[in-house]
């Protein structure tokens, strides 16, 4: 009886599990490889790339994973898919930048500065979806980052009235069963949640419309 009892509730949480991904992923033919798949000819300008933080080293250097993220940035840039570039990232401690960081890379690798727009207070990809929408007043954009997580961050960003497709940065850091994608699994369950249920406080603050 315990046994069958447990088989039960494993047969549940894996359905769940499996329900959540199937959400989670319904934005997956949004996620573009080739940039000249990238459709711009209706949108709006400014056309606007956001990018997610990632880690950045002690010394200021990004990291791989985000050096990818802000490269493909650039290259929409120069291909004049986009107008605008918004970095948004972690910066919760003064000894911790990641905006600031992108943002120098960007500006040193011929972005005009002008075009680099920064957002300070983007902890996670829910707030930075947030924020983009209800304080930079974006209401489409390219979203940039790997491709084990544009998934996550498409649904969040559609669910959240953020029309969206993304770019996937996997310039250098080729797709990969890994720690990153194996912690996808947990990111998507609390996506599922906070959207559904427990939505987070996010920072917003007054409006900052990207012109």
């Amino acid at each position: 009886m315990i046994k069958r009892g447990l088989l039960l509730i494993l047969l549940i949480v894996v359905i769940a599990f499996a329900y959540i991904h199937f959400q989670v992923h319904g934005y997956d033919d949004r996620i573009i490889t080739n940039m000249n798949e990238l459709d711009t000819s209706r949108w709006a300008k400014p056309r606007v790339a956001i990018v997610f933080g990632a880690s950045v080293y002690g010394n200021g250097d990004l990291s791989p994973i985000l050096e990818d993220r802000v490269d493909t940035a650039i290259e929409l840039y120069r291909a004049r898919k986009v107008d605008r570039i918004l970095v948004s990232g972690d910066n919760r401690h003064v000894s911790y930048n990641e905006p600031k960081a992108m943002q120098e890379y960007l500006v040193t690798h011929a972005v005009a500065p002008q075009d680099v727009v920064v957002d300070y207070a983007g902890r996670s990809t829910y707030e930075t979806c947030m924020r983009a929408k209800d304080v930079f007043g974006l209401q489409r954009a390219v979203l940039v980052s790997q491709g084990y997580h544009l998934p996550r961050a498409l649904y969040i960003a559609n669910s959240l009235g953020l029309d969206s497709v993304g770019m996937a940065g996997d310039l250098r850091l080729k797709p990969k069963a890994d720690y990153q994608s194996v912690r996808e699994w947990a990111a998507e369950v609390k996506a599922f949640l906070n959207l559904k249920y427990f939505p987070p406080d996010v920072l917003l603050g007054d409006m900052k419309p990207i012109k």
